[in-house]
């Protein structure tokens, strides 16, 4: 089998952004310069603005194709020449010389359909399957999903069969002294309320399909029912105006704060102290990367069905709790299971830090990437390679694929 040096694998995608940075740099590690990550355009300034800008300008794996005709040119080289392509957003057109040289390749996608397919939208689906998907599916390209519904979507028009793995973002994985992290969380006694005060957290852009209006629902309702907490709310956006509306409507203005925008590290500093962290998104979050970074802070998460990264990271009831998508009884009845039991509480959201740590992080992508690439390029079977995680083997669940339990 060949050795890292061997190996030369190159990572094209739209711009290099705090998701991925973490990979690439583990990448760097194990085969230096024969790791590329090369960008084929620049950051946004709506990426920028929502905090995506890295430290650096520049890092040595890193190359900006669009800066030049050189570097355009060099990239067609290297991604030609290099033994793994791994593509994510960026034009197929970078990968079709390779794919009929037969060389491994590996597309990195979200699902295709986040709203559904319907018969006005089957034609058009079904071109953009071929274009993208289907006409290379008698090359060695295999797909790395960053979300559990990529490979139910890819299958609507027969696309890679058997060919799915588990992936997703690898935001940093910060490293707690577990029982520490766990004793910062905000859990206090209150006395004359039924239960232990709890702090409760929601972070997100505030728009229509992340629902925070779902977080404001379910305090009116708790707070009714006599629980003691301390709920934040943290992001800007649209719907603002009417959440504040919300809160004042409801009296809620004595449990519930909006906080505004803030920085990434602002945000994991919340999470760190935070005792449950609602994720209420439907069907449109991709992945979600809050999930990742609130499990990373020891955070019991309760968390909708719907989002792409639930059913790899979460089992529930060991370390995490999910709730049908957009129904609100449920999501309550999932909280109120952690507002009644601080030890379940502790015990999920230790198992979460551990899940990250140990498991879905950059460090352990980057090692079983190189692994299951390998494997692949010698033509070994990788269907029991790792059981669970990031590279093991994708399988196609449907939307309704939750049961309520």
């Amino acid at each position: 089998m060949r050795r890292y040096g061997d190996m030369k694998i190159t990572f094209v995608s739209n711009f290099l952004g705090p998701h991925q940075l973490p990979f690439c740099e583990e990448m760097y590690k194990r085969i230096g310069d024969d790791f590329k990550f090369v960008e084929t355009e620049p950051m946004s300034d709506e990426r920028i603005k929502l905090g995506w800008a890295l430290e650096k300008s520049q890092y040595p794996f890193e190359i900006k194709a669009y800066e030049s005709i050189e570097n355009d040119l060099w990239t067609k080289s290297l991604i030609l020449s290099s033994d793994v392509v791994i593509i994510g957003s960026a034009p197929d057109s970078y990968i079709v010389s390779r794919l009929r040289a037969g060389k491994l390749t590996f597309k990195y996608s979200e699902r295709f359909y986040k709203t559904g397919l319907n018969l006005k939208k089957i034609p058009h689906a079904m071109i953009g399957a071929w274009l993208h998907h289907g006409r290379f599916q008698k090359y060695p390209l295999y797909m790395l999903c960053a979300s559990a519904y990529t490979p139910a979507d890819a299958a609507v028009f027969h696309n890679y069969i058997g060919r799915t793995y588990k992936w997703g973002y690898f935001p940093k994985a910060k490293e707690y002294d577990a029982v520490e992290l766990m004793k910062k969380k905000l859990s206090v006694t209150s006395g004359g309320w039924k239960h232990p005060q709890a702090s409760i957290l929601w972070a997100g852009r505030l728009i229509g399909w992340k629902h925070p209006d779902a977080s404001i629902e379910l305090a009116a309702s708790l707070k009714k029912k006599g629980y003691s907490f301390r709920m934040s709310i943290i992001g800007n956006g649209e719907l603002e105006t009417q959440l504040r509306d919300m809160i004042r409507d409801r009296h809620l203005e004595d449990c519930v704060e909006m906080l505004g925008a803030m920085s990434p590290d602002e945000v994991r500093d919340h999470m760190e102290k935070a005792d449950i962290y609602l994720f209420t998104s439907d069907f449109n979050e991709g992945w979600g990367a809050v999930l990742n970074e609130s499990m990373n802070s020891g955070c019991a998460v309760v968390a909708s069905h719907a989002i792409g990264s639930v059913p790899f990271l979460i089992k529930n009831g060991e370390n995490g709790l999910i709730y049908e998508n957009e129904n609100q009884k449920h999501l309550e009845e999932q909280v109120i299971r952690l507002l009644d039991d601080a030890e379940l509480r502790s015990r999920i959201g230790k198992k979460a830090y551990e899940t990250i740590v140990n498991m879905w992080n950059a460090k352990t992508a980057a090692e079983r990437f190189i692994l299951l690439a390998q494997n692949l390029i010698e033509k070994n079977n990788t269907d029991n390679l790792f059981t669970d995680g990031p590279c093991s083997k994708a399988k196609i669940i449907k939307n309704n694929w939750y049961q309520r339990k």
